[in-house]
């Protein structure tokens, strides 16, 4: 009898850690509205494959830190999850492990938790490693208690107005990326003094809510209370 009891007490503290668990944690909704398909990728999250009109779910636990989610395109996998993207591959792998090979678009978001700290969600899109599909990234919930009353957006397709030397297969890479050196990717002299470049001057002013490059100033940084739930649309 002493066993039974035992058993029931772990059985009810394992159902009442379970529902603090989902009380804590955020939904973030992945919404595909491109005519294409995407596969997005999450860290947390894995990754998924989204047709048109499709969308995908995701709980993220509160006080979860430097979390991404970004755009694949041009994918194909196999069975077992096995395959290769033109942009934002993560190793081969369908359900990702490691961040996408630039150029993505890139949602990044750090959660704080209800009642601790100063209470607040911080999250950015960022072009910082390039493009390669529009997105935008809003509260679902409580938006008027946002820093702006909303989150940003990017949706003007870049790859299909990019500068040709920064043209890549299915998408528009960053200076950086495309060729390397201080200047371009803040490093040496330029790490705590860098500058704008022509580059990053493109992206800001074809979506001017995005981190363009490393250096950018913290006004693309947007904030809601801790607990808000969010919906990531590719093409809004």
């Amino acid at each position: 009898m002493a066993s039974d009891a035992g058993t029931r007490v772990v059985g009810l503290l394992a159902m009442i850690s379970i529902l603090v668990a989902s009380v804590d944690a955020v939904t973030i909704t992945v919404v595909n509205r491109c005519s294409y398909t995407v596969w997005p990728g999450a860290l947390p999250g894995g990754g998924v494959r989204l047709d048109p009109g499709k969308s995908w779910s995701i709980n993220v636990a509160s006080g979860t830190r430097a979390a991404r989610i970004w755009p694949r395109t041009g994918c194909n996998f196999d069975g077992s999850g096995r395959g290769r993207c033109v942009t934002g591959d993560c190793r081969g792998a369908l359900s990702c492990a490691v961040s996408g090979t630039p150029p993505t678009t890139l949602a990044e978001y750090t959660l704080g938790t209800p009642g601790q700290g100063d209470g607040k969600d911080y999250f950015d899109l960022s072009v910082i490693d390039g493009f390669n599909v529009p997105m935008s990234f809003q509260p679902t919930s409580g938006a008027s208690r946002c820093s702006r009353g909303r989150g940003p957006t990017c949706a003007v397709d870049i790859t299909a107005q990019c500068l040709p030397e920064l043209k890549v297969p299915g998408g528009c890479d960053s200076a950086c990326g495309r060729f390397g050196g201080d200047t371009y990717c803040c490093r040496g002299q330029y790490e705590h003094n860098c500058p704008p470049t022509k580059y990053s001057m493109f992206f800001k002013g074809k979506c001017p809510d995005a981190y363009s490059y490393a250096k950018d100033d913290t006004s693309s940084t947007f904030t809601c209370p801790a607990g808000t739930n969010y919906q990531i649309v590719m093409c809004p």
